[in-house]
């Protein structure tokens, strides 16, 4: 069978996200499993470079993994004309400018999200890489997940009737460093360095709803610093000054009226759910609850009928009425999914919806998030006719 490499240059791999999804557990996933097989039966085998500031943290890992090339001159990666794809996972408010400079040296972007800051620089970043003519794409990771593939086959099949609201429950309690390790870096609590849970969670809650529930059309939004100071990597006290908490109600463009959704995100709750985080879709004819892997649905033949009795402890188990949605397929790591799918947009032209555009709605939806936190209103979504 035909092999065909195509060269990646990674940057911001040695961050937990980077190494762990991006690196590991796709690009090199992809790799050890003989590339990605083309329409016309081609293996596409992808060749990373590694590109960082920290030149002995960059040869550890590539010696760790099998990676043959590393550098920290980013310039001279771009402009070795035998690498066509640029891949960032660093700080969003280094994104930009990169992913601006990779498209000037002619190289298609992938990337983490959110794409920027500011809306703003998100649409201008998107012009510049449609005008550019260069394959553009952000990550939708949680999209190719089992339970929302499932949660979206159910809206598919017509199983909720009419969709009437979504519930989302997300996060779980990441420690000050007062008395363990925090499991997050520092800086997602400090808003000049570019944290903050609004910033970080709604450009997610948009690509989620409107793939799998329905267009975002308008939002209401609380964001809360819940815990004023933490111990940065050092040990030492700093001051929070990012969002640790949202709160957000979604009016969503239903196709049989509005639909409303909700979705609580915080690193400030302890978890008592199934998953880190679920979503439950109500309907007329049924419901579902999601998580990151399962999904189960109560039809409205199996809903029970209780009754409310507040002198009586409850004796209704209500877990036993849902069965859980089956695999029927088996299902791949959704980070590597979506490497497989741009990689086949890029070498073939195959179909591939998540654009920088798209990515600049993420952007759009907290812009409106902090907007609607700070003056306590409704911010409507206008079309960003990209």
């Amino acid at each position: 069978m035909k092999q065909e490499r195509i060269g990646i240059i990674m940057h911001g791999v040695t961050g937990r996200m980077g190494m762990n999804q991006h690196l590991i557990r796709s690009v090199l996933a992809i790799r050890d499993q003989g590339g990605v097989v083309l329409s016309d039966g081609t293996r596409l085998v992808p060749d990373p470079i590694i590109v960082g500031r920290n030149e002995s943290k960059i040869e550890a890992l590539a010696k760790a993994h099998g990676v043959t090339r590393f550098t920290t001159d980013l310039d001279a990666a771009l402009a070795n004309p035998d690498d066509t794809i640029f891949f960032d996972a660093a700080s969003t408010q280094m994104r930009p400018a990169l992913l601006r400079k990779a498209i000037d040296a002619g190289k298609h972007v992938y990337s983490e999200k959110p794409v920027s800051e500011s809306l703003e620089e998100a649409i201008e970043l998107a012009k510049h890489a449609k005008k550019a003519g260069v394959k553009n794409g952000i990550v939708h990771d949680k999209l190719d997940l089992p339970g929302l593939l499932k949660l979206r086959r159910l809206r598919d099949l017509g199983f909720f009737g009419k969709m009437l609201s979504v519930k989302g429950e997300f996060g779980y309690w990441v420690f000050t460093g007062d008395d363990l390790t925090p499991q997050r870096p520092s800086w997602n609590y400090r808003a000049e360095d570019g944290g903050g849970m609004i910033s970080d969670m709604l450009c997610h809650w948009r690509y989620v709803l409107d793939n799998v529930i329905a267009p975002v059309k308008s939002v209401s939004c609380l964001g809360f610093t819940h815990i004023d100071s933490r111990l940065d990597e050092a040990g030492e006290r700093f001051k929070a000054t990012a969002d640790d908490a949202a709160y957000a109600t979604f009016l969503l463009d239903g196709p049989d009226g509005e639909i409303v959704a909700h979705i609580n995100s915080s690193w400030c709750t302890r978890v008592r759910r199934d998953d880190l985080v679920t979503f439950q879709v109500d309907g007329t004819h049924g419901s579902a609850v999601a998580g990151l892997h399962k999904c189960v649905s109560q039809h409205r033949v199996n809903t029970p009928k209780p009754v409310w009795n507040p002198d009586q402890p409850q004796v209704m188990d209500f877990y036993e009425d849902w069965e859980e949605v089956p695999d029927n397929t088996v299902y791949d790591n959704g980070f590597k999914v979506q490497w497989e799918q741009f990689l086949r947009h890029v070498a073939e032209d195959a179909p591939w919806s998540y654009t920088l555009a798209e990515g600049a709605k993420g952007v759009q939806l907290a812009e409106a998030g902090y907007l609607s936190s700070k003056e306590r209103r409704w911010v409507d979504l206008e079309d960003l006719g990209l």
